[in-house]
């Protein structure tokens, strides 16, 4: 069983053919990782899912969710039946607090979990009144994954929580991301493979284009030459 569908999908943008005929599914539980050395289409298969592909892209193939077939969808209807999204820029509203960010974030006819977000990230109660632009790259990380857990979601699609981080920092987010993942799916582009052998127990890579791999991630990050070939580095180190 799966809880999002992947099928034949292709993206050309501005003339580029980015995705070409990627198919995949996800687990209805636990953490896929969707992996690939950059520029390869791991964000671009995250917007063509959510429909945010710049206008003028060309699109085909299929997307389920929770088997409903959900293609060229509006992203606001995506998201009000529980898909929910952390983007590469995290996209927190600099001038606005902490608090303020978070209220914008509330859905109508459901009820804020503040006390899950204020749970797995403190932080974010003590600063509330402080203005989002001014917090540390980790604590605008962690307001931007904060957000999307205020919500129900059937599944989230996180891209590069810890890029840029400090090791301390990058911890703090996997352990977040590990308890949230209990309880909802996460499909999740992650380049720290100690954070992906922690977190996933399946991966999908992305070469060219197209899937390379599609299974267990431990046979991936076990296997030294596959993971150099496909990504360019070495075997994982477990993450502290």
């Amino acid at each position: 069983m799966t809880v999002l569908d992947i099928a034949g999908l292709d993206v050309r943008i501005a003339g580029s053919h980015i995705l070409q005929g990627v198919t995949f599914g996800v687990a209805p539980q636990g953490v896929t990782a969707l992996l690939g050395r950059n520029g390869v289409g791991k964000t671009t298969t995250l917007k063509a899912v959510l429909g945010l592909l710049p206008r003028g892209a060309e699109l085909a193939g299929e997307v389920r969710f929770a088997g409903q077939r959900v293609t060229r969808q509006p992203t606001f209807r995506l998201v009000r039946d529980g898909l929910g999204y952390v983007p590469e820029d995290r996209g927190v509203f600099g001038g606005l607090t902490v608090a303020e960010n978070l209220r914008l974030a509330e859905r109508s006819g459901a009820a804020p979990d503040y006390e899950r977000v204020y749970g797995l990230f403190p932080e974010l109660q003590r600063r509330g009144r402080q203005r989002a632009g001014t917090l540390s790259g980790g604590q605008q990380q962690m307001l931007a994954i904060g957000r999307v857990l205020l919500n129900p979601n059937r599944l989230l699609l996180i891209d590069e929580p810890t890029k840029g981080l400090a090791p301390k920092v990058v911890g703090e987010v996997a352990a977040a991301l590990h308890a949230v993942a209990q309880v909802v799916p996460m499909l999740l582009v992650e380049q720290n493979l100690a954070v992906v052998r922690r977190l996933a127990q399946d991966a999908v890579v992305i070469a060219a284009g197209k899937v390379a791999y599609a299974g267990a991630a431990a046979d991936l990050l076990d296997y030294t030459e596959k993971t150099k070939s496909l990504l360019g580095v070495g075997k994982a180190d477990s993450a502290s």
